[in-house]
């Protein structure tokens, strides 16, 4: 048995998120000790080494939640975590097609800025607000 800072190191998840988890339901209440400390298994050890793996790969919580319920369950069907995985791949690629539409907008707002000593400033032409005129110029 361990206490959180322990199941934190061998986990790989923040005490602080450990306890995060368990208020929202994720992982059940850590068992305590008679002075009532959280005391961690290494059944409860795995849990949140699996938890760290998941979430490194980008899974929200929710689907996390999800692929607990399905690891936990040796009667599942592998097309429910596929699906689970392949949602989340349908999510990177989203997120991926916006980053590199916010990339291709940087890279032709720097195109468009000299750089040097003038004030004139296509960048911040663009971040300002219109009811300013957009000049770039401040407030």
């Amino acid at each position: 048995m361990m206490n959180i800072g322990q199941a934190a190191k061998h986990s790989g998840i923040a005490a602080k998120t450990i306890r995060y988890y368990e208020e929202i339901g994720l992982i059940p209440p850590a068992g305590r000790t008679a002075s009532g400390y959280r005391d961690y298994g290494e059944a409860e050890v795995e849990t949140l080494k699996f938890i760290h793996k998941a979430r490194s790969l980008g899974f929200s919580v929710h689907d996390v939640g999800d692929l607990l319920t399905l690891w936990r369950d040796r009667a599942r069907a592998s097309a429910d975590v596929r699906r689970i995985a392949q949602g989340h791949v349908a999510a990177v690629d989203r997120k991926i097609a916006e980053l590199q539409a916010i990339k291709q907008t940087l890279e032709g707002l720097i195109h468009r800025c000299h750089g040097d000593d003038r004030p004139d400033c296509p960048i911040l032409r663009e971040l300002a607000p219109d009811c300013c005129g957009g000049t770039g110029q401040g407030l």
